[in-house]
């Protein structure tokens, strides 16, 4: 079925883009968490109508292009987001969230794709957003994410902040692994162990020298120790009555 997405969605598609997708994805998933509604004809030709008049501030030559880029030089965007103590969005600003706010606070259209963004971004800050306005021109859009209610703090807080966050996110990933590097090491001790017995005879087991078996179990004695004589053995303390 045709659905409209109402945001953008990880592998189906940007919001405002008509996809098509099962019943039971829409049913189950994209319909409870409102992130698409039914493709209609009436909503399908009002969003058409929508990105037509949008088309028309698109640039559509070079000389258009460098209009538009020296705009967006003066330009500095700014979303107010929720986040948390330590400056993590409860959220992210896609590249879609920018090209509609160009439109909105500047009335020029910017394909979402040209928009340089790379991951969403997820934590407060300064940014510059590279965006492809046309063929050779590029330009970066300053962009500000600042928490809801307050206002961007130093470069260095900032810093100080992702650092700690970074060194948390390390901490807990460390903590789950199992007892650390000490258990990887004693895994692989044991499969070593465990492929040198497979290999050869089992550890304290020594292969008997040539001659040290006796006589009794077949042995041919060694040929270098002088066979004993009789007379060589050492009388009896006592004799015999």
């Amino acid at each position: 079925m045709d659905v409209i997405l109402l945001t953008d969605v990880e592998k189906v598609g940007l919001r405002g883009e008509v996809v098509n997708v099962s019943r039971g994805y829409m049913r189950n998933y994209l319909g409870p968490r409102r992130l698409a509604e039914t493709a209609t004809a009436a909503k399908v030709a009002e969003l058409e109508k929508r990105e037509s008049e949008r088309a028309r501030h698109e640039a559509r030559s070079f000389e258009q292009a460098q209009e538009i880029a020296e705009t967006l030089r003066k330009t500095v965007l700014r979303f107010d987001v929720n986040a948390g103590p330590q400056g993590t969005l409860f959220g992210s600003v896609t590249a879609t969230d920018i090209a509609d706010e160009l439109w909105r606070t500047r009335k020029i259209r910017v394909d979402r794709r040209k928009i340089a963004l790379g991951d969403s971004i997820k934590r407060i800050g300064r940014y510059e957003v590279p965006i492809d306005v046309f063929q050779d021109v590029r330009i970066e859009v300053k962009t500000l994410v600042v928490p809801e209610g307050g206002e961007l703090p130093p470069e260095e807080e900032l810093q100080a902040m992702e650092e700690a966050v970074r060194a948390e996110e390390e901490a807990a990933k460390a903590a789950a692994e199992p007892e650390g590097e000490e258990w990887l090491e004693e895994l692989l001790e044991e499969e070593s162990e465990t492929a040198a017995e497979a290999d050869g005879e089992p550890e304290g087991h020594e292969q008997p020298e040539a001659g040290s078996q006796r006589d009794a179990e077949g042995e041919t004695p060694d040929p270098g120790e002088a066979p004993a004589e009789v007379g060589d053995a050492e009388p009896e303390d006592s004799e015999r009555s």
